[in-house]
């Protein structure tokens, strides 16, 4: 089978980038400089949520589901440079060619990698490959919108149209699975500068099941696994988190009440 790798991304504001971009101190604390950020942002956009360039990634979530098992970690380790975290990312899709799937993707975490790629120099050769070197991904690559090579969950769901987007925690807490653990999106910067990386890591992971979860059900819907395929996946997984030490998970666990397990 080929490989499936359902990700998630967390980040903070980039306050060394917004530095250079605004001509600010050195000596402005971190907290300040992204302040000036985000009041540029409201007064150019009506909110402060910063664009890509300036978005640093402080955690990337994986579920890996292959032939032999599913495996659900955090790229790298905690404090880890932004570079070293995203290269592992592109060096994945080197590796494996998997089938990406997100929620939202298409719209924040790929464009926020890609333009950090690009700042750093990193090599995503895979990603970008459209052909020109391996003729199957003509016309089926990572970048197209309408091909499959990455499925964007969330953009498929609302049939393209942003006004039918929805979030990912809502949708999961509908359909009887977890949704977020520990934090909200809005509360990562304020985490991160306590030093809660552990934490954001933990909540990354489990938004990162939840969409791996929405994934199978999507699987389920569109024909492609029987209720008793989907069931055997979903008990896979779990028997896989069951096995993990860290406390968000045995959470993950308890919350976990998808009632198609049941029928």
């Amino acid at each position: 089978m080929t490989p499936v790798l359902a990700f998630d991304i967390e980040t903070v504001p980039d306050c060394e980038g917004i530095r250079r971009l605004y001509d600010l101190p050195d000596a402005l604390p971190d907290h300040e400089v992204a302040e000036v950020a985000f009041q540029r942002r409201r007064a150019a956009s009506g909110n402060d949520f910063l664009q890509p360039h300036l978005q640093r990634v402080v955690a990337i979530a994986c579920v890996m589901r292959d032939d032999e098992s599913v495996r659900v970690w955090s790229l790298g380790h905690p404090g880890d440079p932004e570079r070293a975290l995203i290269q592992r990312f592109y060096e994945g899709l080197e590796r494996y060619t998997p089938q990406l799937v997100s929620w939202n993707g298409g719209g924040f975490d790929l464009p926020v990698l890609n333009y950090r790629a690009l700042l750093h120099g990193i090599n995503a050769a895979q990603f970008w490959e459209m052909g020109d070197e391996n003729r199957d991904f003509r016309y089926n690559n990572y970048v197209s919108r309408y091909h499959t090579r990455h499925l964007d969950l969330m953009d498929v769901l609302a049939m393209y149209q942003p006004r039918n987007n929805s979030p990912l925690d809502e949708v999961a807490q509908v359909a009887g699975l977890p949704g977020k653990i520990g934090l909200h999106g809005s509360q990562v910067w304020e985490e991160f500068q306590s030093g809660g990386i552990e934490r954001i890591r933990s909540y990354c992971e489990a938004d990162t099941a939840n969409t791996y979860l929405l994934y199978l059900r999507y699987q389920l819907v569109r024909g492609a696994m029987t209720l008793p395929h989907f069931k055997r996946e979903c008990a896979v997984l779990r028997a896989a988190l069951e096995k993990l030490a860290q406390p968000h998970w045995a959470e993950f666990l308890s919350r976990w009440r998808d009632p198609l397990l049941h029928e």
